[in-house]
């Protein structure tokens, strides 16, 4: 993450370059924001006369309206452009369409892009923050702040917690985003998928790998679900979706072996019944409405130091 004088952040387009006094610092305030999305009234005026522009070049509904829902409670005007009814379809550039919605008067904006590298581009063309809400299959960083809040809450913290990433890592941003952010805060953290949904080059990752779900389950605290990204590809390299079940779902039998106190999560859309039994979906241990929940205040976090909340507050 790029960091400016005093502090504040520049923009949030990956993980990669976070230390971990960074992520402890935006966990902590988001563990405060959570605080105050309980209140009767959840709204506090940290950037009260500030305009927030949600650029979405694909289709989301948690991470859009997570947004959404973060800028309003911090007292934010909010914009959103929808790529289906703007005028890239009549041929105006990504640069263009950046450039027009920036001299609108916005101060910071989100953006969700089909290509790798999309929100770089808009941050070398602009001269105000950038959130990468997700850019191909690369990287979604406010998903990974979510995340390690979530096991935070549970546990008190990462380290020494040994958390397995299973299924479609290839194609998935959130694992990508997922890895640095859980091993910078300490954890271990284990790939696990079929060798045609694996990476095929982790060297510089700080993981280690397996295609053997049934050989680390009993010894991990977390098992992070990832659905089949049928959209990219996925499903093309594997021969059907119930032995892809049979050999890395969740399945009732395979949840009543996780140690007691290790959870399960999932960053959705989930396929139920495909990488998640209905059962363990519902069961207290699958934090995945806590995820959800949890998106608002870490995406509060970032929303209030991009744009140097701490000056407002």
């Amino acid at each position: 993450m790029d960091r400016g004088g005093g502090g504040i952040m520049n923009h949030l387009l990956t993980t990669e370059d976070l230390d971990r006094a960074t992520l402890e610092e935006l966990l902590a305030d988001a563990d405060e924001f959570s605080e105050v999305l309980n209140r009767p009234i959840p709204k506090v005026p940290a950037l009260r006369g500030k305009t927030i522009a949600t650029m979405f070049f694909e289709p989301s509904t948690r991470t859009k309206m997570s947004f959404d829902k973060a800028a309003k409670a911090l007292s934010a005007d909010t914009m959103a452009f929808s790529a289906s009814t703007s005028s890239l379809s009549k041929g105006e550039s990504l640069k263009d369409t950046a450039l027009t919605v920036r001299a609108m008067g916005v101060d910071l904006m989100v953006v969700r892009h089909g290509a790798t590298g999309a929100p770089w581009r808009l941050a070398e063309w602009l001269d105000i923050p950038i959130v990468n809400a997700g850019d191909g299959a690369h990287q979604h960083p406010t998903q990974a702040l979510l995340d390690c809040l979530t096991i935070k809450q549970r546990f008190g913290s990462l380290d020494g917690l040994r958390i397995a990433i299973v299924g479609d890592i290839k194609h998935s941003r959130v694992a990508r985003s997922d890895i640095f952010a859980m091993a910078t805060l300490g954890a271990e953290v284990i790939l696990v998928g079929p060798p045609t949904l694996l990476p095929l080059d982790t060297e510089g990752w700080p993981v280690k790998t397996t295609t053997d779900l049934d050989g680390v389950l009993e010894t991990v605290d977390v098992v992070y679900l990832l659905r089949v990204q049928l959209e990219r590809g996925g499903g093309s390299v594997f021969p059907s979706l119930p032995e892809y079940t049979a050999r890395y779902g969740m399945t009732n039998e395979r949840f009543s072996r996780l140690k007691d106190d290790a959870i399960v999560m999932h960053p959705g859309p989930m396929n139920r019944g495909v990488e998640i039994a209905h059962e363990v979906a519902d069961d207290h241990r699958a934090l995945i409405l806590a995820q959800v929940t949890n998106g608002v205040a870490a995406r509060m976090a970032v929303l209030f130091h991009l744009l140097g909340g701490e000056s407002n507050e």
